[in-house]
Parts: structure tokens; C-alpha cells; sequence
């Protein structure tokens, strides 16, 4: 739940939410399910916009922190493939950092389909961990370390495939649109960086030493005021 929250309170996070609301276009008294709706962020935003937000999450712990954020919407804990609801009942569907965790994203957008009314508006989201930029004075082996950040998430490219999966299932007018991250502040960075190295030398992409030569180039950045990383992510509307 830390992380979760963490997340959500990341600088440009709250902007990232907003845009995600204007793609999705509903109007006060809209129904709309946020789905893998974490601590209820974008739940509590939806409803003060006089909407009728159904938030669900797998985790039930992630239910009853939502809950408190937002104690007037409705909650399920349910899968995104399995939702709660009845066929076209809602204006509007959300769906942001989900699909990294998913091993095929066609059922879970099926489910969409099922549930929102014809021209009901859908947004999907989430980062794509290959386009992730981390500045360093060795790039290959920058890149050789972002393979280890994507080998500890399931399906950590699924975001790039959502046009076509919408498009698969007969959503129209679908957009996409990029909302790009700036990270200057290296504490904000260092756990993800050290995850990364760690999982990139357990899978036997580099040595310790190559680790810990390049996380010390990171902080010795950060110290200088010289770290980058820039991290966007694609945001993917359309109409039912």
C-alpha cells in the first residue's frame, strides 16, 4: 500500500490522472469503473466531478484503503477479466497501471467491451518499460540494466499493444497520447534502480561489479545534481 500510494503522490501523477479523466470525457451523473483502482486516487477525484465511480482492485487491501479515500463510490474486489457488473451499465471505463501485470490483455479489454454502453468512452494506460530513458555515461550497459527492470514484470511492453487490442475488439476512434515524466531527483529513482541492477544480475546480464559501478554513477549524478531519467506513458482512448 506504501507503494501504491508513493505512486500516486509522484509528482506529474496527479496531472497523468487529469488527462486520463479529459480523454475519457464523461459528464456529471456518467457512470464510470475505474478498474485496479489501488488506493482510490482517481476514484475520490471522479466522484467530487459528480460522477457515479465504481472502483474495483484484486487487492483487497487496496479496497478498503480506496474506501476510506472515497467512502461515497461503490467497491469490488475482483479481476479486471471478471468484473461485477452488469452488461452495458457504464459511461465510462479507466484502467491505468494494469496491463504490466498481465500475461494477455484481450480478456480484460473484452470485459471492457462488455460492460460499457455503446459510445461509452474507454482510457487504458501504463508505462512501457521499453521506452524508460535513464542517462548515463555507459548507455549499453544502461540498457542491459532496463532488461532486468522488465524481466520482474510480466508483460512489461503490453502498454504499445492497446491500440490494437482495442481496435481487436471493436472500439472506435481510438487515440493515443504520451504523458512524459521528468525525474531530476535521484532519491525519488534509487529503489527502481537498484531493483533493476539487482534483477539484471541475477538473471546473468551483468556482474556485480557492472551493478555496483553503475549505481554508484547514478548517486555520484544525483549528488551533482546530474540525474535523468524519463519515463513516459501512453495513454490509449476510444469509444465503444
Amino acid at each position: 500500500m506504501r507503494f501504491l500510494e508513493r505512486i500516486e503522490e509522484r509528482p506529474g501523477a496527479a496531472e497523468l490522472r487529469a488527462a486520463s479523466y479529459r480523454m475519457v470525457a464523461l459528464k456529471r451523473g456518467a457512470t464510470c469503473v475505474d478498474v485496479a483502482c489501488g488506493a482510490g486516487h482517481a476514484v475520490a477525484e471522479l466522484a467530487k466531478k459528480g460522477l457515479k465511480v465504481t472502483g474495483i482492485d484484486a487487492d483487497p487491501d487496496a479496497v478498503e484503503a480506496a474506501r476510506e479515500r472515497a467512502p461515497g463510490a461503490t467497491f469490488h474486489v475482483a479481476h479486471s477479466d471478471e468484473l461485477p457488473l452488469e452488461d452495458e451499465s457504464m459511461d465510462g471505463y479507466r484502467a491505468l497501471r494494469l496491463f504490466h501485470l498481465l500475461e494477455d490483455s484481450a480478456p480484460t479489454v473484452a470485459e471492457a467491451y462488455r460492460v460499457l454502453r455503446p459510445g461509452g468512452r474507454i482510457v487504458l494506460g501504463g508505462q512501457d518499460y521499453g521506452f524508460v530513458l535513464i542517462d548515463s555515461s555507459d548507455q549499453d550497459l544502461t540498457d542491459v540494466i532496463r532488461l532486468g527492470l522488465e524481466s520482474r514484470t510480466v508483460s512489461p511492453r503490453a502498454t504499445r499493444t492497446l491500440r490494437d487490442v482495442l481496435l481487436d475488439e471493436n472500439f472506435h476512434d481510438v487515440e493515443v497520447a504520451v504523458h512524459t515524466e521528468v525525474v531530476t531527483d535521484y532519491r525519488e529513482m534509487a529503489p527502481q534502480l537498484k531493483s533493476a541492477s539487482d534483477a539484471a544480475v541475477e538473471k546473468a546480464l551483468i556482474t556485480q561489479e557492472d551493478a555496483d559501478s553503475w549505481l554508484a554513477e547514478q548517486s555520484r549524478r544525483g549528488r551533482r545534481g546530474r540525474f535523468l531519467a524519463v519515463i513516459p506513458t501512453l495513454l490509449v482512448g476510444a469509444r465503444r
